[in-house]
């Protein structure tokens, strides 16, 4: 094993919180605020009413409006 300096205990630390901060990035991604929970449960609410559309008909509707 080699010698450990502070140059190596520096670069560990820089690469550890690097990593440390990608995994906190992910873990933001993962969660839904209250609001964002809200919108979700309203838009499935939506979806189940029959208020929205397939993203293929969409997609075919604007296709026609282009087409014009």
């Amino acid at each position: 094993m080699g010698s450990v300096t502070i140059e190596k205990v520096y670069d560990e630390l820089k690469a550890l919180r690097g990593a440390v901060d990608a995994v906190r990035k992910e873990i933001a991604d993962r969660f839904l605020t209250p609001e964002e929970e809200l919108l979700v449960e309203k838009a499935m609410g939506e979806r189940r009413g029959g208020k929205t559309v397939s993203l293929n008909e969409l997609k075919r509707e604007m296709s026609r409006k282009a087409a014009k």
